[in-house]
């Protein structure tokens, strides 16, 4: 049925170059055969090269694999292989001819440009918004606005590329011609058989350029806005809430005991790891579990789930769906918002200075704090969110290069890959124990970062997708890691905390995952303080909770009685307290909370984006002995 439908607009073309070009008809069939089949084959290889590119590589043949509207597609395609083979046919017989036409050049240039700024502006709006959506899936606006304004140093080569290559190239294309096209001082020529026609004349094309480049702009502005859903950003701005501060708990007022001996720290955030990549019998979507050996480690430690069995976690928060913005919520108990006035998270004083974190916390307790990961801490404005809360020595891609544990030159993906990190980490780890002091040892894991993964020269390769060799990889190499930490001396007194920081954003590996499942990230927490080794299963199933619940949750694991079971908006999870989600209504409750999260918040900007740092008054912190059942400060 597609060839018979290929051969009509086939026979199309050749009529229509019989008409336009003035053939005699006694040449039709010859035009046929040589139109029909030209085109057709034109058609097929360029269809044939632009699905290679596109669909992953995909051959053109079998076509009847193609569905859809592929048929349809094909025949835009060819159609448009027709009208480009009339045309320089008739230009290699004359039957079209370029004359420049006098008249003031001058005239209507303000016209001429103003055509040309709105189409490249539409042209750029569209395919930037095209370009969003495949690499990062559905990104929400906050997350726009907010990686748009913070630093991008650093960022893998495997996504920046895309950029020049989509975007950058393609609204470079449409500056070319539509600027050839507005900007030419000649015009075409049809020259007919009792007379010529001019074809687009300055005058008209001034007018229809007008027109074209106010239909783009409009068209490329409504669907950035429609995709992106940019309207929200008015909501951050003109639609104002109390929700933020009615219901938070401030940490500098909490009143919280730590035990007599601090508990170590490991918190390792797994880039993108999420429960969907277990088995459907475990609560994920493989076949397969491709976490098997974290699923294993998982039976010594807690996994918050809200499913009644198997692995679950939490739901995704707005202001809380990237890297840096988890690491945010679980360290501050807020969401992470779009800046507002001269603030931004790229300078030393300007990354939440209002906030209180984890990491101000323990440093004000005598904790040694060292963050580690194989990217640039200047990426996003991590290395000023951590070195203004809890002065931690950042151990980044930079510093590697500076101590000489990689040489200069050395970059794959986003800086060094995980094999690397996991050595350089135990001997981190292994300095911060010896120092004596109660340690915080913090990184994250970046070889199952999108597109694909990285696959490095230890990397099992025995599954067709290259995601998921990637990730069954990274879940073993974790829990060796694991192993290691549990093999050592300080072991009966660190708390080890694993955590996926965000939805994976690999478009392509969830092409075919139902709407009706709910993707979260995989979390577990390993050798908590004693007295939590006993919590009832029902605080660890059916929980509907964020990111930011970890905050409080990690502090009560390290041993930490905090007053009322909250800090920041998060709720400690082996607590019987709800958390947002649960108190607005649990399932529902996420969009509610949700809802709250993107309207604007006077008290946020006030309070945590433009407040004054302050070191972190451990007035309210007492201490108890370890081995006591005593309630928390009243």
């Amino acid at each position: 049925m597609f060839y018979v439908f290929a051969a009509a607009i086939g026979i199309v073309i050749a009529v229509a170059d019989m008409f336009i070009l003035g053939a005699e008809k006694k040449r039709l069939p010859l035009l046929i055969i040589r139109d029909g089949l030209g085109c057709n084959a034109a058609t097929l290889m360029l269809s044939d090269a632009l699905l290679r590119f596109i669909d992953d590589g995909k051959p053109l043949f079998p076509i009847d694999e193609h569905v859809g509207a592929f048929p349809y597609l094909y025949a835009v395609l060819l159609i448009m292989c027709g009208a480009v083979w009339i045309f320089l046919t008739g230009v290699l017989d004359r039957k079209f001819t370029f004359i420049r036409e006098t008249g003031d050049k001058k005239r209507h240039i303000a016209i001429r440009v103003v055509s040309v700024v709105l189409a490249t502006l539409g042209a750029a709006l569209f395919t930037a918004t095209v370009w969003g959506i495949d690499t990062f899936g559905n990104i929400t606006p906050d997350q726009m606005i907010i990686n748009v304004i913070s630093p991008s140093e650093g960022a893998s080569s495997e996504v920046t590329s895309t950029i020049f290559y989509g975007p950058v190239y393609q609204t470079a294309l449409v500056l070319l011609f539509f600027s050839l096209f507005v900007f030419s001082g000649r015009t075409l020529v049809y020259h007919a058989k009792n007379k010529e026609i001019k074809l687009f004349p300055l005058k008209v094309r001034r007018i229809v350029s007008l027109i074209m480049s106010i239909l783009i702009f409009t068209g490329g502005l409504a669907y950035g806005v429609k995709e992106f859903r940019l309207v929200n950003l008015f909501k951050m701005y003109l639609v104002q809430s109390s929700f933020i501060e009615d219901n938070f708990a401030d940490p500098r007022e909490v009143k919280m005991q730590f035990p007599d001996k601090k508990r170590n720290l490991v918190f390792i955030y797994l880039e993108s790891m999420e429960n969907s990549y277990t088995s459907k019998e475990q609560g994920g979507y493989m076949d397969e579990d491709l976490l098997a050996p974290l699923t294993e480690l998982s039976k010594e430690g807690y996994n918050f789930s809200h499913l009644d069995k198997g692995f679950g976690g939490p739901v995704t928060m707005t202001g809380g769906n990237w890297s840096v913005a988890s690491m945010v919520n679980m360290n501050t108990g807020l969401p992470m918002k779009v800046p507002t006035g001269g603030n931004s998270y790229g300078t030393e004083d300007g990354f939440l200075p209002g906030a209180v974190t984890m990491g101000d916390i323990l440093a004000a307790e005598g904790y040694e704090q060292s963050l580690m990961f194989g990217a640039t801490a200047t990426f996003g404005g991590l290395r000023y969110f951590y070195g203004m809360h809890g002065g931690y020595n950042i151990l980044d891609y930079d510093a590697a290069k500076e101590k000489g544990w990689i040489p200069e030159n050395y970059n794959v993906w986003w800086g060094f890959e995980d094999d690397k990190l996991f050595e350089f980490a135990k001997n981190e780890i292994t300095r911060l124990y010896e120092t004596g002091k109660p340690f915080n040892f913090v990184m994250e894991t970046a070889d199952t970062h999108f597109p694909d993964g990285y696959v490095g020269v230890n990397t099992p390769t025995p599954r067709e997708s290259q995601y998921a060799n990637v990730i069954a990889y990274s879940a073993s190499e974790v829990t060796k890691f694991v192993r290691w930490i549990q093999a050592q001396p300080f072991y009966d007194n660190t708390t080890i905390v694993l955590i996926g920081d965000h939805l994976s954003m690999d478009k392509k590996f969830f092409a075919d995952f139902s709407s009706d499942y709910l993707r979260t990230t995989f979390n577990l927490i390993l050798n908590p303080a004693p007295e939590l080794k006993n919590t009832p299963d029902e605080r660890t199933h059916n929980r509907w909770w964020a990111n930011i619940d970890m905050f409080p949750t990690i502090m009560a694991s390290l041993g930490v009685k905090i007053d009322g079971d909250k800090l920041g908006l998060g709720t400690n999870l082996f607590s019987d307290k709800d958390t947002l989600f649960e108190a607005n209504g649990g399932r529902e409750g996420c969009d509610t909370v949700n809802k709250e999260f993107g309207n604007g918040s006077k008290f946020y900007n006030e309070n945590i984006l433009e407040g004054e740092y302050k070191p972190f008054d451990t007035k309210n912190i007492t201490e108890y002995h370890a081995g006591a059942s005593e309630p928390a400060t009243e």
